[in-house]
């Protein structure tokens, strides 16, 4: 089904450097020639699915192992129609239809075997560039394949951390606000600290030729993205996604602690990742962990806000001693408001009224905040 030579895929791409695979090229199309390209090909994208949003909880469980193993990944890229909210639909790029894209999970040591299917349906070439990866391009020049290939690559994870890996073709902007990002986590030798509960989010922009909510199909606008100026800021690829007002809220327990994966796509925005209601018990800026396995002199403690850039990821433990629900949310907060950025984690337990009461005089009014 697949053709896996490098040269025709660059052929496919109408380039032939390195530079211009990994979207740094002045000879690479421009983004609105691609847009056009990707309107031309008569039925694309061909698939509509129903859900875009990565499912936060489907996430591979924490490594238990003392030596290095070989993965057998593939990625595959699919170009889906989906809506953004309810109404409201756009062409997405995503790996394997989700955003973000699925974590991957290996051990420092550990070797990978990486393919990367571009389905003939598609109308556009795709690849994956990996922060985890030495080699040109993060893999993406290894990677590139055009509509109806494959191609494939092998590397080791030597350097443990949370990792982004994006699309990087030219206009890699364009593919990443789409939906073309994720995350691969590198656990130390060690292992990661135990917790109760893991979570997964990634925050991206996207830029259409629409106003929020208004109704109907959404083209991809590239002068809205010249100008950083977006129509959307998401969690997990839709407004509220997995919000009370989408498909969650997400439950956990009482007294569980709960770490949170997050990758920040942009491909313009820095986030101000926030647990409302919360903190970062145990932070780690940038997705950095420790090699020597002393967590917690490594760790950043009691942290309200991490700055998230784009391209990096962050990680950070929750403690849950009060039933509750938190908001996570870029604390850029009209990216909550008005942008559709914010998902919900519904703590369920008992009071205690010693850590907090909300009806002290009996005059509670809870309800939704977004600060």
């Amino acid at each position: 089904m697949f053709e896996t030579t490098r040269r025709r895929a660059l052929q496919a791409l109408g380039i032939g450097g390195a530079a211009t695979v990994a979207g740094c090229s002045a000879e690479a199309p421009t983004a609105a020639e691609t847009e056009t390209q990707r309107q031309q090909v008569e039925g694309t994208p061909t698939t509509t699915t129903d859900q875009v949003a990565a499912d936060p909880t489907d996430i591979p469980g924490p490594i238990d192992r003392d030596q290095p193993e070989t993965h057998e990944i593939t990625l595959a890229m699919e170009e889906v129609t989906a809506e953004i909210e309810p109404g409201v639909t756009f062409d997405y790029m995503t790996f394997d239809g989700q955003v973000p894209g699925p974590m991957i999970r290996v051990r420092q040591g550990d070797t990978v075997d990486l393919t990367v299917e571009n389905p003939s349906e598609n109308a556009l070439p795709h690849n994956v560039d990996l922060h985890a990866v030495y080699g040109t391009g993060g893999g993406s020049v290894a990677t590139t394949a055009a509509p109806g290939q494959e191609n494939a690559m092998r590397f080791k994870a030597t350097y443990p951390g949370a990792f982004i890996y994006h699309c990087a073709v030219p206009n890699l902007d364009m593919h990443i606000s789409a939906g073309m990002f994720g995350m691969i986590l590198v656990e130390p030798a060690g292992g990661l600290p135990e917790v109760d509960r893991e979570l997964y989010f990634g925050q991206h922009e996207v830029y259409t030729d629409g106003e929020v909510g208004q109704q109907g199909k959404h083209s991809f606008d590239i002068e809205s993205m010249k100008n950083e100026n977006p129509t959307y800021v998401l969690l997990n690829g839709e407004k509220y996604a997995w919000a009370a007002a989408n498909r969650g809220p997400i439950e956990v327990n009482q007294g569980e602690r709960v770490r949170v994966f997050m990758v920040d796509g942009g491909p313009n925005y820095s986030s101000n990742f926030h647990p409302i209601g919360n903190v970062w018990k145990r932070a780690y800026r940038d997705g950095g962990v420790p090699e020597n396995g002393d967590f917690e002199a490594y760790a950043d403690k009691n942290i309200q806000t991490m700055k998230v850039p784009p391209g990096s990821c962050m990680i950070g433990e929750m403690d849950t001693p009060v039933p509750e629900r938190i908001k996570l949310v870029d604390h850029a907060l009209s990216r909550v408001a008005r942008r559709g950025m914010l998902a919900e984690v519904d703590v369920l337990g008992d009071e205690r009224e010693e850590l907090y009461d909300p009806d002290a005089h009996g005059t509670s009014q809870e309800g939704p905040q977004y600060a």
